[in-house]
């Protein structure tokens, strides 16, 4: 049965999802609207009146390079020029709250990692859709300074963001090819010498974690890895991408309602996000200062030094040299941008999530039919339009047919 303590938070072993019982009973009872009646979707529970190209860009994101797309096709004013509304992006500190807000009405154009988005459009049965990618890569299993491998971690506790995240299931796949078994129990439960304790914890909390030796990894999006490094809390191990190559992490999500109902107002807001990615690609440190506690937007609290570690990151040849990247022919960086959502990817995450152990009412994962989600989960018509207009998929460094192989080794 689950707990609560006195601020309503879920104790559960079962839960860890990160969302409060308050979160709970707000995101079932938008959730039940949402999904009653073809007319009550996604905004209308907040009773939005917006019409066609009048309905603003409301972002939701987190203080992570994820999001960069979005904050910078806000900051240079990307968006405007497609004709677009906008207001102040929103800035949340947890998974569980940024999905409640979108359920709510309260932003429209979010970053969610690509594992979220099945457990939000199939979980919930909340209609929604992947639209694009956000980025590739991104991501590393960071580490206290006297693990040295993943066997290491063999009687210890590692935080992942969510449950459903790609963190999550790269890191069982890591734990269970050094035959380490991943558990799920209080943080200060007893363990075995070949157990190896998840626990949830919002990004911005985990270096602290670390420092303080209530966890001896995390596995995140950067710029916490970076943070974690130049701080000397700990230390990169591997990086996401070295692990599944080229892997989206998290991707633009727009309600179902919007897509269907506004088609001219999905498109220009992936054409501003695709350009934005396009810019970033050729300026990464103008990037950085653009999302640091210094930029104009105070976007992130980072300052320019940890962003630019991971956006315009000059230092990727020494993890290679340090045996830190396995995979050198892979030519992987740190971070990349690049918007085609490769229905490959889809259907192979359903496979890998199917194999990963993920808390909470999962049932749905079992009769989930990793084609059908490629095709129902994602709607590419838009951001293939807007791949076209800035040059065709050259431009990003994609195959033109748009079509690829999913690599994953570790």
């Amino acid at each position: 049965m689950t707990k609560y303590d006195d601020k309503h938070f879920c104790l559960s072993s079962n839960c860890g999802c990160g969302f409060t019982r308050r979160d709970w009973l707000k995101f079932a009872a938008l959730s039940a609207a949402a999904t009653a009646a073809p007319l009550l979707r996604a905004g209308d529970v907040m009773a939005q009146n917006f019409k066609g190209d009048d309905q603003p860009v409301k972002i939701g994101y987190l203080p992570i390079t994820d999001a960069t797309p979005l904050l910078v096709a806000q900051s240079l004013k990307l968006f405007e020029a497609e004709g677009l509304k906008t207001e102040p992006p929103r800035l949340f500190r947890s998974w569980a709250q940024i999905v409640e807000a979108f359920v709510g009405g309260q932003v429209n154009v979010i970053h969610l990692l690509s594992p979220a988005a099945l457990w939000v459009r199939y979980g919930t049965k909340f209609p929604a859709k992947v639209t694009a990618w956000n980025h590739i890569n991104g991501s590393a299993l960071t580490v206290a300074p006297n693990i040295n491998s993943i066997n290491d971690l063999g009687g210890k506790v590692v935080a992942v963001p969510f449950w459903y995240s790609i963190h999550n299931i790269l890191i069982q796949r890591l734990l269970r090819e050094a035959n380490l078994t991943p558990v799920t129990r209080p943080k200060d439960a007893p363990l075995a010498a070949n157990e190896v304790n998840l626990i949830i914890l919002p990004p911005a909390e985990m270096v602290s974690a670390l420092a303080s030796k209530s966890i001896s990894g995390f596995i995140v999006a950067d710029p916490f890895n970076a943070a974690a490094e130049l701080s000397g809390t700990g230390k990169v191990l591997r990086f996401s991408g070295d692990v599944w190559e080229n892997h989206a992490c998290c991707v633009t999500f727009l309600a179902e309602r919007d897509i269907t109902d506004k088609p001219e107002w999905t498109q220009r807001v992936n054409n501003a996000i695709v350009k934005a990615q396009l810019w970033t690609r050729s300026n990464q440190l103008a990037t950085a200062k653009l999302l640091s506690s210094s930029g104009e937007g105070k976007y992130t609290p980072q300052p320019v030094a940890t962003l630019s570690k991971v956006l315009a990151s000059t230092d990727y040849a020494s993890y290679e040299a340090s045996g830190v990247v396995h995979h050198k022919n892979w030519h992987e960086k740190r971070i990349d941008f690049q918007p085609y959502p490769f229905p490959s990817y889809t259907e192979e995450l359903v496979k890998q999530i199917k194999l990963t152990k993920v808390e909470g009412d999962n049932k749905f994962l079992e009769t989930l039919d990793p084609s059908f989600a490629a095709k129902d989960l994602v709607d590419d018509r838009f951001v293939k339009k807007s791949i076209n207009a800035v040059g065709g998929p050259k431009v990003f460094g994609l195959p033109n047919n748009l079509i690829r192989k999913e690599n994953i080794s570790s």
